[in-house]
């Protein structure tokens, strides 16, 4: 279960990042397929990075993970 609640909260939360990096780069360069294009690079390695990082912080003793 705690494998799909990461994968869940990286996915719901990589949205809302992507969206806010499409809107801050289009306002920025003025390019709505600018921003598109920033916000889709972005997307992918930011979603593989946060996944990662959740899982770590999972296994060590600050996670939820960690028993006593």
């Amino acid at each position: 279960m705690a494998r799909r609640r990461h994968i869940l909260k990286t996915i719901t939360w990589r949205i809302v990042g992507t969206l806010d990096t499409i809107l801050l780069s289009w306002l920025i360069t003025g390019n709505f397929q600018v921003g598109l294009g920033i916000g889709g690079a972005e997307l992918i390695t930011k979603m593989t990075l946060y996944y990662i990082h959740e899982r770590l912080w999972y296994r060590s003793r600050f996670g939820l993970g960690e028993k006593g």
